[in-house]
């Protein structure tokens, strides 16, 4: 009976002892300010769908829904924004982010030549990380970004200039064709120098 009584008390002090460190790396993850977080669609039906308010119980659950390209000259898109503290990348190298996502995450970059009131150079870059149902601490480099597909062939790749980007967007990876659904989690983001 007395060895049994070792193995229990092994394994609960095992076991809160596993609680503890889990609870200490929570409680060092910066919490995340709603003033530095948004999320936008486009105007021709997709939806961001929230519950309550984008920030609950410390972490952001948004389910996005993204139509179909609508034609050539209008596409659909949808994002989670976080605007940098700082008002630009300057002085960091990389970006942690932990998160949950059940489909491919696309973390961009689009620096202040981008889009139109831009210089045509289409500035902008991006990563892409794996899905994951579980949170998942991912730390990616700015030097690994680069710029899509999608880029025309006849603009000039400038590079990704940190001190251009004001903020960090995450959209689920769906197709432009196609469109779709996906759910996702943030819980932690810190830029690291």
């Amino acid at each position: 009976m007395h060895f049994f009584k070792i193995i229990l008390l092994v394994g609960l002090a095992h076991f809160l002892a596993i609680s503890i460190a889990s609870a200490n790396s929570e409680i060092t993850q910066a919490p995340l300010d709603k003033h530095q977080w948004s999320y936008d669609t486009d105007p021709y039906g997709s939806e961001a769908i929230i519950n309550e308010k984008l920030i609950r119980h410390g972490g952001i659950w948004i389910k996005f829904k993204r139509v179909p390209r609508v034609d050539a000259k209008r596409n659909s898109w949808v994002e989670l924004i976080h605007r940098l503290p700082a008002t630009s990348l300057a002085g960091s190298q990389k970006i942690r982010l932990t998160y949950q996502c059940d489909i491919a995450l696309i973390i961009k970059l689009s620096q202040r030549e981008y889009g139109k009131h831009g210089d045509q150079s289409y500035a902008h870059y991006q990563i892409e990380l794996p899905p994951t149902n579980q949170w998942s601490t991912k730390e990616v480099d700015l030097k690994d970004f680069s710029r899509p597909k999608w880029t025309p062939a006849s603009s000039t790749d400038y590079g990704l200039l940190p001190e251009h980007v004001d903020a960090i967007y995450l959209t689920p990876s769906m197709t432009d064709k196609d469109g779709g659904e996906a759910i996702l989690q943030v819980r932690a983001i810190e830029l690291i120098p």
